[in-house]
């Protein structure tokens, strides 16, 4: 099969290194990829939200099938466009990302299929929002209504704080029009989770949970960012959670957007509070996320790309997946001044030598490579480097082993990943 993936981040990374593996695959392109996925795919030109060199780029390389990675091209509807063309693809439509598209939106399939989630109110008039915090009080949480590439949600343990976040988002504009409504819901307590599911409109199989760390330095501290590394399994997150979870959550909103004539088909991304009550959604997202696709792939026995036909073609019935025992984590080297002001700078090095640590890959997100053929940094999430192990501290023990041989002093990195789940 001839292969299309779409995006240039880490996850992109990820889904190109488990796709190479496929005894179906024939050909692999990414657009536009990254020097990473270079070593694995041909990168093509075309930017993620180009929809029309994409699909004229697919049509001309007779695609099989097209596989997009970030959630901004599902949300503006890429699958549809593929559709259009004839071209297969694998995704949610437009009309079933809004799942990620549209935080209210997802509060109504919740309350409309009775999943457990935080109760909430939505404002697009600021001066009520902020009526409203001062009657609730602390602490609660305030999320941009659209896409903030991860970055749109405050949790805000004082009045100020939230009424601050209003302020950000609804009058300063800072997410654009993601920001000109928001949610504003109870503030859930308990270990938060990532859980996915692929999913084929009727039936979902589980795809794994992993555990990220949101801030941006040690302590989970600092500004919340896009994720500064995972780790997969999570102690936590036992065989009858993720029953509940299946039970409680994934299908029921899968029946609620069959309902509402949007089958969903893809990776739906559950955002989970896992409370004294249960587990309760936070969020959905309708991709693999960024850093826990790292982590979760190298755990996956099977073939991914029989497992993404599978559910494009609704045959999820009939499948299963195979995972391995073993524990994966992964650390993010970002840019100094990341997330708020990252300044990519200097040469990356030593990354040869870090990929001989035995059980360690190594994804790229923000890199390029200069005129005289250095690695360089091209963004504020650069690296993920992952380490695979008998068990959690074996793992970690790899990925910083790894962190260790890598030659980039104007890099970052949280020294903790992990570290609350070995306790």
């Amino acid at each position: 099969m001839r292969v299309l993936v779409i995006g240039s981040g880490g996850r992109e990374h990820a889904l190109c290194w488990a796709l190479a593996a496929s005894p179906l695959l024939t050909k692999l392109w990414c657009a536009p990829g990254n020097p990473g996925i270079a070593t694995l795919a041909e990168c093509a030109p075309v930017k993620s939200l180009d929809f029309p060199g994409l699909v004229a780029f697919a049509l001309e390389n007779r695609i099989d099938l097209v596989v997009p990675g970030p959630e901004a091209p599902l949300v503006a509807g890429i699958v549809d466009a593929m559709d259009a063309a004839g071209i297969p693809s694998f995704g949610p439509t437009a009309t079933a990302a809004r799942l990620e598209g549209s935080k209210a939106f997802t509060k109504q399939v919740c309350d409309a299929a009775g999943i457990p989630t935080a109760r909430w109110e939505q404002f697009d008039d600021p001066a009520a929002a902020r009526d409203f915090v001062r009657r609730r009080g602390a602490p609660l949480v305030v999320k941009a209504d659209g896409l903030a590439a991860g970055k749109g949600v405050v949790v805000a343990p004082t009045e100020a704080m939230a009424l601050g976040a209003i302020e950000h988002m609804m009058n300063a504009r800072a997410f654009g029009d993601a920001g000109t409504s928001v949610i504003i819901e109870e503030c859930l307590t308990g270990e938060e989770v990532s859980f996915f599911a692929l999913c084929d409109g009727r039936h979902a199989l589980p795809l794994g949970a992993a555990q990220d760390h949101k801030r941006a330095h040690d302590g989970d501290t600092g500004p919340n960012t896009g994720g500064m590394g995972a780790y997969s399994p999570p102690p936590v997150f036992t065989p009858h959670v993720q029953d509940v979870v299946m039970s409680r959550i994934i299908r029921p909103a899968l029946d609620e957007m069959a309902v509402r004539d949007a089958p969903f088909r893809g990776i739906l991304f559950a955002g989970l509070m896992l409370t004294d009550d249960g587990p309760k959604l936070i969020e959905f997202n309708v991709r693999f996320g960024d850093p826990e696709c790292q982590v979760l792939l190298p755990r996956l026995q099977s073939d991914l790309l029989s497992a993404l036909l599978a559910a494009r073609d609704g045959e999820l019935a009939h499948f299963d997946l195979r995972w391995s025992e073993r524990a994966s984590l992964g650390v993010v080297l970002a840019s100094c001044g990341y997330p708020d002001a990252p300044v990519p700078a200097g040469e990356i090095r030593g990354l040869a030598e870090a990929a001989t640590v035995p059980g360690v890959e190594i994804f790229h997100a923000g890199t390029r490579v200069d005129e005289q053929g250095r690695l360089r940094p091209d963004g504020g999430r650069v690296l993920t480097v992952c380490g695979s192990g008998a068990d959690l501290s074996a793992a970690r023990h790899s990925a910083y082993e790894a962190i260790s041989r890598i030659d980039w002093p104007e890099s970052f990195y949280r020294h903790d990943i992990g570290r609350r789940a070995l306790g």
